[in-house]
Formats: C-alpha cells, structure tokens, sequence
C-alpha cells in the first residue's frame, strides 16, 4: 500500500498504514454487519480439516439451504471458538 500511495505522490509510512487499519477495521466490519442478509431458519453446518501452510486446522461452514456461506471459521480445535461462531 505504502508503494501504490508513493507512486500518486502520496508519501506515507508504512506504520501509518497499520495504525489505520487497527483504526478503521472496526467500522468497517461494523458497516458490512448491518448490510449482510438474515439468514432463514434452514442452514447447515460444514466441518472440515484442512491443511493451512503446513498446519491441520478446522474449517467450519455455516451454509443456507440455497448452499451460499452465511458465515466461516477457519481456527485450531478451539472449543470456545467454536461456540462463539455458533452464537
């Protein structure tokens, strides 16, 4: 980003950029909480285990009845994670 920023004459350090991002991640993740859709009341859920830069880890899916992702998560056998996503 600090490259793409300097090439239209932007000057700007790179620790700046992740204090934005440290900074503006919230809201934004705020803003696409309010426009994602409900989800109905049929939709399955899809656990998996894969293999992430030489690591297992789990992939769970929630899917609706249409087989759109509602919503995943992607963590190391992590029981409360777990129920956190459930929630």
């Amino acid at each position: 980003m600090e490259e793409l920023l300097s090439m239209r004459g932007i000057l700007v350090d790179h620790a700046t950029i992740q204090r934005w991002v440290y900074k503006f991640t919230p809201l934004i993740e705020v803003g696409l909480k309010k426009r994602r859709k409900k989800v109905g009341i049929s939709w399955r859920m899809d656990e998996t285990y894969i293999q992430v830069k030489g690591e297992w880890m789990y992939l769970y899916r929630a899917v609706d009845k249409e087989g759109k992702t509602v919503d995943f998560l992607l963590t190391k056998r992590n029981k409360l994670a777990a129920h956190k996503f459930f929630a």
